[in-house]
């Protein structure tokens, strides 16, 4: 087994899955431009292009190749042109989120990851219900998310932070760093090995791009201070995979300044909210002033922040309108502010009602 291959990744089993297509050569994509990919192999990286009959058959923008995507080449070289992916090896995990302005699409944002780090700095950039949607997310993309906690040099009051972190990432692993000092990012290499992919997530100017030249050893990523005010200013333009000197490969994200939720578990980043609900009287409580809503209660006894509540509610109703056209979305939105006692004719009287006005 080649070991620049093992290194980008290539296991048993996409190796199998590889020797499938007899005479093309395995790769894993490090970067895009436009309609054009970079193409790891054994041996160089090569420029690829989509083939004509792989094009075709796709569907959605999901189904084309992405940072991470193990693939299969027709050449290793690009003496005679750019090479040619013809097939795209199953994703054992993808990380994706609804498509940035109104379209309502899938970017794919890293497949085949091992660890999603989702990085928040400890400055102005702090907000735990932008860490929620990302945790949401990561949890459903099959890889494993860790909250990395960036600039602690800048936080003074690191122990509170860290407490309402551990409130809102139950199953998380939580690491506190700082790329001033060798020790303040060496938590992050006990994830990385051999084999191994990871992904840095999060918004702009929160250090992710600081945090992999510190692992690669080397600045091969441009990075800029912070802004006057600490918000992050926006350096990495596209996702790019690198393998790591010391064994192992990294994807870096653009900074996302809309997260989207496309598929999204709620139950593990919510796993409080979700035990509790289990103790409300209706099955299909609302926890919006229901009798003996276990929910409520929570919050009223301070058990429960309105807020995180709030963030619960907001995602779980755009995870049920992702997919759904206007009409359908409409529907869904009516039959929820009818629920209860005589809801659906109700919900039928005001659709028709709604229906005779001019």
């Amino acid at each position: 087994m080649d070991k620049k291959l093992v290194n980008l990744g290539y296991n048993d089993k996409y190796f199998e899955e590889a020797s499938f297509y007899e005479g093309l050569f395995p790769g894993r994509v490090v970067s895009q431009y436009k309609d054009l990919y970079r193409i790891a192999t054994g041996k160089i990286e090569v420029t690829a292009e989509v083939a004509g009959k792989l094009r075709y058959t796709t569907t959605t923008s999901a189904d084309f190749p992405a940072v991470g995507d193990f693939v299969v080449i027709d050449r290793e070289d690009n003496r005679s042109g750019n090479a040619i992916i013809h097939h795209i090896l199953p994703r054992k995990s993808v990380f994706e989120r609804k498509t940035p302005g109104t379209g309502r699409g899938v970017q794919i944002i890293a497949a085949n990851i091992d660890t999603v780090f989702i990085c928040m700095a400890l400055n102005s950039d702090y907000n735990l219900r932008r860490l929620e949607r990302y945790l949401s997310i990561a949890w459903a993309s099959g890889a494993l998310p860790v909250v990395v906690l960036t600039k602690a040099d800048l936080c003074e009051d690191i122990e509170i932070r860290l407490a309402e972190v551990s409130a809102v990432a139950a199953g998380a692993d939580i690491l506190v760093t700082t790329s001033l000092t060798e020790e303040g990012y060496q938590p992050i290499r006990t994830y990385i090995a051999t084999g191994k992919t990871v992904a840095f997530i999060g918004s702009s100017g929160v250090g992710k791009s600081t945090l992999i030249n510190r692992l690669i050893g080397e600045d091969l990523i441009v990075t800029k201070t912070t802004r006057e005010d600490g918000k992050g200013r926006h350096t990495t333009t596209r996702r790019e995979l690198f393998v790591l000197p010391s064994g192992g490969a990294v994807i870096d994200t653009p900074g996302m300044r809309e997260l989207g939720v496309e598929s999204a578990d709620l139950a593990k980043t919510f796993a409080d909210i979700e035990r509790l609900a289990g103790s409300c009287r209706f099955s299909d409580c609302a926890h919006s002033g229901e009798p003996h809503c276990a929910v409520r209660k929570a919050v009223e006894e301070g058990e429960l922040t309105e807020k995180r509540l709030a963030s619960y509610k907001k995602l779980k109703k755009e995870a049920r309108y992702e997919g759904l056209k206007a009409k359908q979305i409409e529907r869904e939105k009516i039959n929820e502010m009818f629920s209860g006692v005589g809801g659906m004719k109700n919900a039928r009287d005001f659709i028709k009602n709604k229906n005779k006005r001019p």
